[in-house]
């Protein structure tokens, strides 16, 4: 009984994840404090949930295609940048000593959680700046990217491939300031980018850290967040987003709390 309500919460946990990560961004912080409430190890819990979060970000490339089908240039030139950004901070996570991880996983917490916390007014900024710019959706896939954003898309993806939380939040503020087109051109290129960060780093996880894959936890975050990419590109978006982004907050705290515990534990 026990397992079938753990299995339970990781599966709600996971269609969780799959909505927020298609509207917001930050998924990882609804499942991470989850598997670590429930007694995962902390690096096998960002291996497993980088992997199950794929098929989510599947899903919601899917529901975003025909945002996507206006920008296939911009993609095609940022898409390589993020997977060998992903790829080399799945090489971080899985070489640097875990106690390394341990220290630093409280800080990139706290940072997606302030960077949930302050997301409506970037967001506010970066749909002023680009209404201001005036770029018709039809010719922003027309524009030359400035050299500056492949270089933040590339440590945007290093961030992803080592922690995942929140990448989306910081693509979503470096496209509004550096790329001039819709909020939902945006949204789509955010989507497939942090796809392929996640899909860099699970193949990673797959070939280098076989051993540190829960496989029923990858299957049920999976199984949720297929769903939920599909429920975040349609019906999502009239969810409330204060109350999405309470949720993640308050989560997001509490494996911060969880994490300096273990730290200060282990010292």
């Amino acid at each position: 009984m026990l397992d079938f309500w753990r299995e339970a919460v990781i599966l709600v946990a996971g269609l969780w994840a799959g909505t927020i990560n298609t509207i917001v961004g930050s998924g990882t912080l609804v499942t991470f404090p989850v598997l670590l409430a429930l007694g995962t190890a902390p690096v096998n819990a960002i291996v497993s949930n980088a992997m199950g979060l794929v098929a989510g970000g599947f899903s919601g490339a899917w529901g975003y295609r025909r945002e996507a089908r206006s920008v296939p240039k911009t993609i095609v030139r940022l898409l390589p940048v993020s997977l060998v950004g992903g790829l080399v901070g799945a090489y971080l996570l899985l070489h640097l000593p875990e106690s390394v991880f341990g220290v630093v996983a409280p800080v990139l917490i706290l940072v997606a959680v302030l960077l949930v916390a302050f997301q409506p007014r970037l967001s506010a900024w970066s749909k002023r700046r680009q209404s201001a710019e005036q770029t018709l959706p039809e010719l922003a896939d027309r524009q030359k990217l400035p050299p500056i954003l492949y270089v933040l898309v590339f440590l945007i993806g290093v961030y992803g491939g080592y922690f995942t939380a929140a990448q989306g939040v910081l693509l979503m503020g470096v496209l509004g300031v550096l790329f001039h087109g819709s909020l939902q051109q945006s949204n789509a290129i955010k989507v497939i980018l942090s796809l392929g960060v996640n899909l860099i780093a699970a193949v990673s996880y797959l070939l280098f850290a076989f051993e540190r894959i829960d496989w029923i936890v990858v299957a049920l975050i999976a199984a949720g967040s297929l769903l939920g990419g599909f429920l975040g590109a349609k019906i999502g978006r009239r969810l409330s987003p204060a109350w999405l982004r309470g949720v993640i907050i308050v989560l997001g705290l509490v494996a911060l709390v969880d994490m300096v515990a273990r730290l200060v534990a282990g010292a």
